[in-house]
C-alpha cells in the first residue's frame, strides 16, 4: 500500500466546497457559504500538514497514479501526484495561505451579490493550483 495513499484528499476537500457552493450557494446564506468553502481549504490544509508527518517517515517521497491516462505503444501517461519535498512544501504554502485568504475574503465579500460564485472560483482556484504542484508530468501540470 502507497503511505501516500490518502494525498488526493487534497483536492477532494476544495472541489467537494465547490460542488456544495454551486450547487446550494443560492439557497446558504453567506456564514454558511463561507463556512463550506474556509472549511474545504482548512480541510486541505490538514491533510497537507498529514502530508508532511508521512513525508517525514518515508523521505524518499512517492507517486499516487489515480488512473492511466493515454496508452500509445510504450508510452504511458498516467494521472499521478507526485509527493516529495518540494511539492509538500509548496501544498502546505498553498493550502495554508489559500485557508487565510479564505477566512479574510468572507469579510471582505459581505453582502456583494455574487459571494457565493466568488467561493465557487476561489475553491476552483485552490484545486487549480494545486494541481499545479502536485503535477507528476508535464502534460497534466
Amino acid at each position: 500500500m502507497n503511505a501516500f495513499g490518502f494525498v488526493p484528499l487534497i483536492l477532494i476537500f476544495p472541489i467537494l466546497g465547490l460542488l456544495i457552493n454551486l450547487n446550494f450557494g443560492r439557497k446558504m446564506n453567506e456564514k454558511w457559504i463561507g463556512v463550506v468553502a474556509c472549511g474545504a481549504a482548512a480541510l486541505s490544509f490538514g491533510v497537507a500538514v498529514g502530508t508532511l508527518i508521512t513525508l517525514l517517515r518515508v523521505p524518499q517521497g512517492g507517486e499516487v497514479v489515480l488512473w492511466e491516462w493515454l496508452r500509445i505503444g510504450t508510452l504511458e501517461v498516467s494521472i499521478a501526484l507526485k509527493v516529495d519535498a518540494l511539492s509538500t512544501t509548496m501544498i502546505l504554502v498553498v493550502t495554508g495561505v489559500g485557508t487565510l485568504i479564505h477566512i479574510y475574503a468572507v469579510g471582505y465579500m459581505h453582502g456583494d451579490p455574487r459571494f457565493a460564485r466568488f467561493f465557487v472560483y476561489f475553491n476552483l482556484f485552490l484545486v487549480a493550483m494545486l494541481i499545479l504542484v502536485l503535477a507528476d508530468n508535464y502534460l497534466l501540470l
